[in-house]
């Protein structure tokens, strides 16, 4: 079981970022944007799903609420090798409410019972869900655990709770990650309640200081905008909770072996700004930082841009 997560985040960690945190920890669990299954069913599932292999552990995040239809996806999933099939209880935007997936399933258990019954008769990948602490009206802890309680029956050992509720209503999906109050009790005192199952936590930690308090009271944590602003966070990861002997890798390193990476994906065609948008934050609280994103975020963005960065070694102060 992995004790530590890089959250699902929409528009970021698509394979190119995730392979560029892969570099910065060999063991943190990493997980797709959420990918609905009916694109997966219709659409193109080489440009959906293809990772490279060294993004293991991986999981796949499904958005959805149709039995049939994630069942489908999450075969497709477990042949395309995903270490982990996750379905999204926890996103609030419009476009999921209108598909009735995300945030609002949570006002239904048994439909997402129902999904974790369906996918698990055609797949023999570990599931899990992805929930908030409730949605709306849903205003106790007995609600919260009803829903754990439904759906866990149905199969499902694994739970990561943004310790958030989500308001479907009046708050925007940028505002619904930040607005409403935290409330990581309510997630400790599910793994009190459910001891048998694994509970992670999300939600407001902004340091791997913070994901060893929360591991003293649940399974894992899991972090996201901490690490996508400051990805160099990730370098700390496996000492820390993984008992890795490694000596943590230098930012030059990590630039290094992502320009390896950008000159194999430079030959499929893939434009250098899809994956360097990505690694803006690497210096993040250095001396050099702002000047490193004005490098990334020019009119033209090279390589060359990159060797002369790293040439220049000590002098971006």
């Amino acid at each position: 079981m992995s004790q530590f997560s890089v959250a699902p985040m929409m528009d970021w960690t698509d394979r190119h970022c995730r392979f560029f945190h892969r570099l910065l920890s060999k063991e943190a669990q990493l997980w797709t944007e959420m990918v609905t299954a009916k694109a997966i069913i219709h659409g193109d599932k080489n440009r959906l799903l293809d990772y490279d292999a060294h993004e293991h552990p991986l999981v796949l995040q499904l958005g959805g609420s149709d039995p049939k239809e994630m069942a489908l996806a999450a075969k497709v999933g477990q042949d395309w090798g995903y270490d982990e099939i996750n379905i999204n209880v926890g996103c609030p935007s419009d476009r999921v409410q209108s598909g009735s997936f995300g945030a609002c399933l949570m006002q239904t258990p048994e439909t997402v019972a129902q999904c974790i019954e369906a996918m698990g008769e055609v797949v023999d990948t570990p599931l899990s869900v992805k929930s908030r602490i409730g949605v709306d009206d849903m205003e106790s802890y007995e609600e919260l655990t009803n829903f754990i309680e439904v759906v866990s029956q149905a199969g499902c050992t694994n739970f990561v709770v943004h310790a958030r509720k989500a308001w479907l209503k009046g708050l925007s999906p940028k505002q619904n990650r930040s607005v409403p109050p935290l409330n990581y009790d309510w997630v400790y005192q599910l793994k009190k309640d459910f001891p048998k199952l694994t509970i992670g936590i999300n939600g407001g930690i902004g340091s791997l200081v913070e994901v060893g308090e929360h591991l003293k009271h649940v399974d894992n944590a899991m972090l996201g905008r901490a690490v996508y602003h400051q990805p160099y966070l990730l370098a700390g990861v496996d000492q820390a909770f993984y008992q890795s002997n490694t000596l943590i890798i230098s930012r030059e390193q990590v630039l290094l072996d992502f320009i390896d990476y950008i000159k194999i994906q430079q030959k499929n065609e893939v434009p250098i700004r899809s994956m360097t948008r990505h690694i803006l934050g690497l210096y993040h609280a250095q001396p050099n930082a702002k000047r490193f994103k004005r490098l990334l975020s020019g009119k033209v963005v090279e390589l060359t841009h990159l060797y002369e960065w790293l040439e220049q070694g000590d002098k971006h102060e």
